[in-house]
Order: C-alpha cells, then sequence, then structure tokens
C-alpha cells in the first residue's frame, strides 16, 4: 500500500467516525437525533448576562443562567466530553469578558482538582477561556482534594474551599480576570480571588459561564442593565 493510498484510507476512517458520531448524537438542549445542537438551541446560548454576588461580596457576571438548554450543554462538556460544546459555549464567555473594562488583562482559570483533570482529560475553565478566543494564565493551581461541592450547603462549601487553591506564580500587579465555569455559592471564587491578592496580582473582576438560578439558598440575580433578559 503506498503512503497515499494508505493517507486516503484513515481520513475515509475519520470520516466514518465522525459521521457515526453525528448519526448517534442527540441535542443536549432538545433531544433532536442526529445533531451535537441544532439551531435553535445554539441561539440559547447566547449571552444573557446576569451578576452574583459572593458570600465575600464579590460581584460575578456569568454569561448565562445554569438551567434549560445551558446547564444540558453544560453538563454534557463536564460530565459526557462532548468538547466541541466549548465553542458555542465559549462564544457566551466571550461576551462577557469583553463587557471587562480597561486593557493588558490576563485571563485566570479557577483551577480544575487533578482528580477531575485526570476523569476528563482537560481543564473545563482553561478550554471555555481559549474557546472565547482569550489565552489563560495558570497563575492557579489546586493544593489539596476536596469533597465534591455538589450537595453542600453554603458554610460548608466555604469551608471545603479553605485551602484548596494556591498560587504557582507571582503577579506584582498584573490585573487578572478569574474565570470560572459554573458558579453556585462563590466559595470557590473567593477563595482562588484571595490568593490571587495574596500573591500580588489585581483581580480587577470575577466571570462565569453560569452562575446557578438559587444562589446562596435564595434569588441573587441582577440582570444587567445594558441587556434585555429573554424570557
Amino acid at each position: 500500500m503506498t503512503d497515499h493510498t494508505a493517507s486516503a484510507t484513515g481520513i475515509r476512517a475519520l470520516g466514518r467516525e465522525a459521521l457515526a458520531l453525528l448519526l448517534s448524537a442527540t441535542c443536549p438542549g432538545c433531544d433532536e437525533p442526529g445533531t451535537l445542537l441544532c439551531d435553535p438551541c445554539r441561539g440559547r446560548l447566547q449571552a444573557s448576562p446576569v451578576d452574583v454576588r459572593t458570600p465575600q461580596g464579590r460581584v460575578v457576571r456569568a454569561a448565562l443562567t445554569y438551567e434549560g438548554t445551558a446547564a444540558r450543554c453544560i453538563r454534557r462538556l463536564k460530565d459526557d466530553g462532548e468538547t466541541l460544546l466549548a465553542r458555542p459555549l465559549g462564544a457566551a464567555l466571550a461576551a462577557v469578558l469583553s463587557s471587562v473594562p480597561g486593557s493588558a488583562v490576563s485571563m485566570v482559570p479557577v483551577p480544575t482538582s487533578r482528580a477531575a483533570f485526570h476523569r476528563r482529560g482537560y481543564r473545563v475553565p482553561e478550554l471555555l477561556i481559549r474557546r472565547a478566543g482569550a489565552r489563560p494564565l495558570r497563575a492557579l493551581s489546586a493544593s489539596h482534594a476536596r469533597r465534591d461541592q455538589r450537595g453542600l450547603d453554603v458554610s460548608a462549601r466555604a469551608r471545603n474551599a479553605e485551602g484548596s487553591v494556591r498560587a504557582r506564580l507571582r503577579g506584582e500587579g498584573v490585573r487578572v480576570v478569574l474565570v470560572d465555569d459554573v458558579i453556585t455559592t462563590g466559595a470557590t471564587v473567593d477563595e482562588a480571588s484571595l490568593v490571587l491578592d495574596r500573591a500580588g496580582f489585581d483581580v480587577v473582576a470575577v466571570v462565569a459561564l453560569a452562575a446557578t438560578p438559587l444562589h446562596g439558598g435564595h434569588r441573587a440575580f441582577t440582570s444587567d442593565p445594558s441587556t434585555t433578559r429573554r424570557k
């Protein structure tokens, strides 16, 4: 078999695999078969920013509310390895990143635990930053294993987050935006922001792809006045 024939055979094999993936796929938003994301559900991923506050009073601007189509797409990305969904989700994140005032800022992802990275093979906040058209600055790392935050109340999440993040770099006044995928109570971004502050970074904003509807046990959303929320 010539190199040319082998190459053509490989390309056809990849094409068959891609077609099989597409045919077996269902839209995460509406379960339409044969598509990774249908056009109507893609439209529902357009950024509709909301602001939430963390327990320490930091304002986090989230591109989406973690419910409906957005929540299902994020779960597919985080739990099922469907990394192609990072592109439309990254476009939503890009909309809130572009709203950060000033220039010459670096995007620092909230660190992923070693266990989560080994399970997925990628770091979700970093992947989203890249798909948003920016370059992540890995200034933080997870310092120890911690319990899964899901199912924990506000105070338990805060205790669980303490000491879970460490600085990999010194900032010395470097302006950064802290970026997370999903905000629930905000305990993790509070800890990450504190570590960045202590390392000399200037945290000018905290943004997230999505925020859960019940924030700290009550509604804490403030609509972005520059947009009109879709119903």
